[in-house]
């Protein structure tokens, strides 16, 4: 397309039907009036949360589930009933919400209360103040008036990945010094044994409760993506198959909601690049294609150095050997990489557990074979598309500084 004709271009897409009514009804943050399939998950929360309308702390919650089972969405819908009700009452009750997922948020204990007292709406610096000091400023605010405070951790599991549990047992702990005002969380994640990983003093101070959200069917899945659609889309814009193919994709992904509604919104964005009016079967593979290359490309770019080290030599090696590699290969060429870049090799048992979380992602097929009684390997290939393989060791050259 040439540059001068783009007013022309950008003047007829505004004169052609549009294919969405409302996009943001597809995307993660929307909170629904209704949520399909989870009335007995948010009926039992409300009743554990119910108590703070009276201003009684309720106990700790822990709300686990794979990926896009509306673990969060539940959670926003009961967040927003509570508050409304206690404006209507003039309860004293504040809800904040945070994920822990993101960088610069609650990457760091520091990080994590100051961001709480910024919900406050009292200003504090990113870095520099002592950690004591930080917390000594938030005692000081929720103790200043009676008011019940739920603070909601997304993503909890990864907080105590990055700052270790000893933040929970410090928020739990601050209820017994507080005189009029009580606090309570409400905990969420995706991994179901990660209440396990904790100290014994962290789980005695938490006390909480727990519910589990499974995960959805296909059959489930298209109730969800068709209730969005009809707010979602203008008429006659979803062809007949495009909603059960939707949900038959992220079934299989453990069914995820969330996936689904990707899938769909995606599928709805390249047809009305493609210039369609509507959504066909062949924009759902497409969508697919390209949702699975932007979220390996993003993994790689976002992963720490010593991880793309040992992708690259994975990739490396695969490239030239064009059949599958085992963990001592990869070892052997990652630590000829690790001199040339200057960073300081990981042991052999650290990147075979890299190796397996590169599995877990589904960038790599890791598949465990025993070689008798010279013990076990691993049998490696890639499972990524090939069409994304140049562009992805291009990232990691880039990323490593490797000529």
């Amino acid at each position: 397309m040439a540059q001068r004709g783009l007013v022309n271009f950008f003047e007829n897409f505004l004169e052609k039907k549009p294919i969405f009514k409302d996009k943001k009804i597809l995307q993660t943050n929307f909170t629904p009036n209704t949520i399909p399939h989870r009335d007995e998950q948010i009926k039992q929360i409300a009743q554990i949360l119910a108590p703070c309308l009276r201003l009684e702390k309720p106990s700790n919650l822990f709300v686990y589930g794979k990926t896009g089972t509306g673990k969060t969405v539940s959670i926003h819908f009961i967040k927003n009933q509570i508050l409304q009700v206690a404006k209507e009452k003039k309860v004293p009750i504040k809800i904040f919400y945070i994920n822990c997922k993101l960088k610069k948020t609650a990457d760091t204990e520091y990080r994590l209360i100051a961001q709480i007292i910024r919900e406050f709406g009292t200003e504090i610096p990113a870095t520099g103040l002592p950690t004591d000091e930080v917390y000594k400023i938030f005692y000081n605010l929720i103790n200043k008036e009676k008011q019940l405070i739920v603070i909601v951790l997304d993503e909890i599991d990864q907080l105590v990945k990055k700052t270790g549990d000893e933040i929970l047992y410090n928020l739990t702990r601050i209820n017994s010094d507080l005189k009029d005002s009580q606090i309570s969380i409400i905990g969420i994640s995706n991994d179901l044994i990660f209440r396990d990983s904790l100290d014994p003093r962290v789980i005695s101070s938490l006390s909480e409760e727990e519910i589990i959200f499974p995960p959805y069917n296909a059959l489930q899945i298209q109730d969800i993506l068709r209730q969005r659609s009809k707010k979602a889309f203008n008429e006659n814009v979803v062809k007949p198959g495009v909603v059960e193919k939707c949900a038959a994709y992220a079934a299989r992904e453990h069914g995820d909601a969330r996936r689904a509604l990707e899938l769909l919104r995606v599928s709805a964005e390249l047809a009305e690049r493609q210039g369609n009016i509507s959504i066909e079967l062949k924009h759902i593979d497409e969508a697919e294609e390209k949702i699975d290359c932007d979220r390996v490309l993003d993994i790689v770019k976002t992963h720490p150095k010593q991880h793309q080290t040992v992708l690259f030599s994975t990739i490396t090696l695969y490239n030239k050997k064009n059949k599958s590699i085992f963990t001592g290969e990869i070892y052997e060429l990652y630590k000829q990489i690790c001199n040339q870049t200057g960073l300081r090799p990981l042991t052999q048992r650290r990147v075979s557990d890299v190796i397996a979380e590169l599995d877990m992602l589904g960038i790599i097929n890791a598949t465990i074979i025993s070689k008798g009684r010279y013990g076990r390997t691993r049998e490696i290939s890639l499972a990524i598309p090939s069409s994304t393989e140049q562009k992805i060791k291009e990232i990691l050259a880039e990323g490593l500084a490797l000529s």
